[in-house]
């Protein structure tokens, strides 16, 4: 049911043994079934991996369960089979949230949930206190280093580390878990994000596709354009992009900064105030949000992540070599684990435009031939590690793992 209700298993054909390969079962050979928790079903990387995790346990003959206050995602996991129930689970308010671990419990015991899966710190608290009172696996994800200015913020934080199992969606992030809250190393597995390479193919991005995004945006004709995609905050690197654009007088390149400002509108203004003093009218852009993101890409020359600060993970870089392009990075956090510097992408000392600049330059006098092997290899490199399958394949082998027993898998060879 998708309209809030809670229904209760009515029939045992809901057991039928599931005609796939690898399928997700309960010790006693019955389908798994999963609950993930998160407070809502909007766009994000969060809500996309739930997505995708929900159609990859339909695929392995489970059943997938979200909770959440909803969202426009909601119809991506009908399109899946998944169910979705409709409950608070945004608010942080600490008496919604404890109305919430009665809530979930009653979702465990009637939907006979096997796993429940947190992947957010407000809903995490409430699974916490239902898987509790349910004796239901608990599991959650770690998607970033949480900022912790004092005592309560720290203890709201460490929920996400008390699950049975815990994803750290990179080894930077489960670096900072292992500082920060003495986890035994044991309970933390990390799974990279993965991405949609389906919708990620530079073979199934057309033409008119990319011809239609040119005309929209009307970037100068042959030049090689610089994409930097990422909402306008500070932190994004968006200024260092432009202070590396200014030190390449020299090179016939432009840039197009590719985000929502999203209420920031005084560091739009002083982004385009950066580019009339920079001299760099007619050279750097700043686009509103792209629809169509492939093409965005396929029209770009290079990709630039640029961040100042680690980020968990930043899709932009296995996006950007998913599709074959030129990819410079930030040396720093989940981004530097997803290339191989030199042969994939290029990575330059964060927060430093002259660094930048030279990786930029090393992109611009690639040779043909040393263009191709190096976007070929950053295609294979995203298809071998990096893709949602590789995501999904990893979390469900967890999901086993947990069922039933690591012992039991090691001894069936699994």
């Amino acid at each position: 049911m998708n309209d809030g209700s809670i229904a209760s298993v009515q029939n045992d054909d809901l057991y039928a043994p599931p005609q796939v390969e690898n399928a997700l079962l309960r010790p006693d050979g019955r389908p798994a079934r999963v609950l993930q928790v998160l407070p809502r079903l909007v766009a994000g990387g969060v809500e996309r991996g739930t997505v995708d995790m929900a159609a990859a346990l339909a695929e392995a003959g489970a059943v997938p369960v979200v909770a959440s206050a909803g969202g426009p995602m909601e119809a991506h996991l009908k399109r899946h089979g998944a169910q979705h129930l409709t409950l608070p689970l945004a608010s942080k308010n600490p008496f919604v949230i404890r109305r919430n671990v009665d809530r979930l419990a009653q979702v465990i015991e009637a939907q006979d949930i096997d796993i429940v899966h947190a992947r957010s710190r407000a809903p995490a608290w409430s699974a916490l206190g239902a898987t509790r009172k349910t004796g239901c696996h608990f599991v959650t994800t770690v998607h970033a280093p949480y900022g912790a200015k004092g005592s309560l913020k720290r203890r709201y934080n460490s929920v996400m580390m008390r699950g049975e199992k815990v994803i750290a969606i990179s080894e930077f992030v489960a670096d900072y878990m292992r500082r920060t809250y003495d986890m035994d190393p044991a309970k933390i597995r990390v799974i990279h994000r993965g991405v949609d390479l389906v919708r990620f193919d530079p073979e199934k991005v057309t033409p008119e596709r990319v011809i239609k995004l040119a005309r929209q945006w009307r970037m100068p004709d042959g030049v090689p354009l610089i994409l930097l995609p990422g909402r306008l905050t500070r932190w994004k690197g968006q200024t260092v992009m432009l202070d590396a654009l200014a030190r390449l007088k020299d090179e016939n390149v432009c840039c197009a900064l590719l985000g929502s400002a999203m209420g920031r509108e005084g560091f739009r203004s002083e982004l385009e105030q950066k580019i009339a003093q920079s001299g760099l009218t007619g050279r750097a852009f700043i686009l509103d949000n792209c629809d169509d993101m492939p093409a965005a890409y396929k029209l770009a020359d290079m990709v630039v992540s640029a961040s100042s600060e680690p980020e968990g993970f930043g899709r932009v870089v296995s996006e950007g070599q998913a599709m074959g392009r030129i990819v410079i990075v930030s040396n720093h956090g989940g981004a530097k684990e997803q290339i191989i510097d030199g042969e994939t992408a290029f990575a330059f000392t964060p927060d430093d435009p002259d660094s930048l600049a030279d990786c930029i330059r090393r992109a611009v006098r690639l040779d043909p031939a040393q263009r191709d092997k190096m976007q070929r290899r950053a295609v294979e490199h995203v298809r071998d590690h990096f893709s949602n399958a590789v995501m999904c394949r990893k979390t469900i082998d967890l999901y086993r793992e947990i069922l039933l027993g690591r012992e039991i898998l090691q001894g069936s060879g699994g």
